[in-house]
């Protein structure tokens, strides 16, 4: 148990899911946190177990090994395991894209080997890998793709979720601060599938209008070099 803080301690960086920078996201990594000590716990019982069976050989001969089955195979897992699924039971109901107001909607379309970004609610502006966000505001992300099956995954922000084509999938996120945060395609996808990235970007409420805007002259720009 003492070597787990040394492990984990090298979880982090851009693409680590235990430093939560949203709701889901924190849903996500508090419910891995309870699996870890769930783990640690059932562990710790079997070598309890184990060490009756080492230190009083002669005790444990005695005991049948249907009463083994029933208490060890099924007593001490039926102590972690029961709360653990009623914990991911709530965990995943919180993080589903129930209808709310104020949620905002962005249009994803994955593409080998990249993702365009599209903002129906601020006039159809669309951005190529990077992605708009306001902070504080529910989003649903709507995916979708043109060719193959990818996956959209920022790991600070939520949980992963596949871009399939002829079909829309609904991801809901939430950023709780603003900053940059790094996406990537979590779904092999082809010879340029590990430089499939983004970034999102998340912006103060009333600044996003503007850095969309910007962001659209940009793009018109761009389309009248020759």
């Amino acid at each position: 148990m003492i070597v787990v803080p040394g492990l984990v301690a090298g979880c982090d960086g851009p693409f680590s899911t235990l430093e939560p920078r949203g709701p889901v996201a924190s849903s996500i990594a508090q419910l891995w946190w309870g699996m870890l000590a769930g783990s640690l716990i059932l562990l710790a019982l079997v070598l309890l177990l184990f060490a009756f069976v080492m230190l009083f050989p002669a005790r444990a001969s005695r005991i049948s090994g249907r009463r083994w089955i029933i208490w060890g195979g099924l007593g001490l897992p039926a102590l972690v395991l029961p709360p653990l699924v009623g914990w991911a039971l709530v965990a995943g109901e919180r993080i589903l894209p129930h209808p709310g107001a104020n949620v905002m909607v962005v249009e994803v379309e994955a593409w080998q080997f990249g993702w365009t970004f599209r903002y129906p609610d601020y006039g159809d502006v669309t951005t190529d890998n990077i992605l708009h966000l306001p902070v504080g505001r529910p989003v649903d992300l709507h995916l979708t793709t043109r060719d193959v099956i990818h996956g959209f995954w920022i790991p600070q922000l939520g949980g992963k979720l596949d871009a399939i084509p002829g079909h829309v999938n609904v991801l809901r996120l939430q950023a709780d601060e603003t900053g940059v945060f790094a996406g990537q395609c979590a779904e092999f996808c082809g010879t340029g599938h590990a430089f499939m990235r983004f970034d999102t970007y998340v912006h103060p409420s009333e600044d996003l209008p503007a850095a969309l805007g910007f962001a659209q002259e940009a793009n018109e720009e761009e389309g009248a070099q020759p």
